[in-house]
């Protein structure tokens, strides 16, 4: 049975000018047709991108895969079916800061954070961790301990990477909520975590923090109101 397939393919290309346009012609080649580009990392002369290929037969994966790789400079990390409702990074992030934004109360406000980054970053496991306890106080997936994830956590922010946003294994990322003495941490397995996406779990982690702090103050004022004369 033919019909239209999507496949989502990671590569490794030089970061020169035609070398995208290189690996588009290998694609058109083999009748497919990319319809999304999202570029995870640049750096040391090299660009990491995940292309979205529409191709007209699954059996031409193979083809396309040889093709691709035949290309000068350009290597395939990975490549995977594409969900059935493929998600625009870009977009499913605004819609998650949308509705960490809208938390009314600190459940949902870590509920959500962990729900949509288990989407956004197609993670196995995420956690939010207190780091005075320290315990995981929201998961979800397969969790590692609270001690491995404070061990992770330590370690990360004394190695020099982290100026970089590339702290620990490949295939953890981390990020602080420091008001509320949080951390959220999430994991996967043979797809790393590159720049863009670390990027963007720091800045929700910062959304959820200013709503932390939003929402902890909101509900002190309502307990303890100021008397008027």
């Amino acid at each position: 049975m033919t019909g239209v397939e999507t496949y989502v393919v990671r590569v490794w290309m030089p970061d020169r000018p035609g070398a995208l346009g290189q690996v588009a012609s290998r694609i058109g080649a083999v009748r497919g047709d990319v319809v999304g580009i999202d570029i995870l990392e640049r750096g040391a002369g090299r660009a990491i991108d995940e292309l979205v290929v529409q191709l007209p037969d699954a059996s031409l994966l193979p083809l396309l895969l040889a093709e691709i790789s035949d290309v000068d400079g350009v290597d395939v990390e990975d490549v995977r079916p594409a969900a059935e409702s493929l998600r625009d990074p870009r977009l499913a992030a605004l819609e998650t800061a949308a509705m960490l934004v809208g938390a009314t109360s600190v459940a949902e406000l870590l509920e959500v954070l962990v729900q949509h980054a288990m989407l956004d970053f197609s993670a196995e496991w995420v956690a939010i961790l207190d780091l005075d306890v320290p315990d995981v106080r929201m998961g979800i997936g397969p969790v590692p301990p609270a001690a491995w994830l404070e061990a992770f956590v330590e370690g990360s922010r004394s190695s020099a990477r982290v100026a970089a946003g590339e702290s620990g294994p490949d295939d953890v990322a981390w990020a602080p909520l420091p008001s509320a003495r949080l951390c959220l941490v999430l994991g996967r397995s043979g797809r790393p975590l590159r720049g863009r996406e670390r990027r963007q779990a720091a800045a929700l982690a910062r959304i959820a923090d200013t709503r932390w702090t939003e929402v902890v103050v909101r509900d002190s004022q309502n307990r303890h109101p100021s008397s008027t004369g």
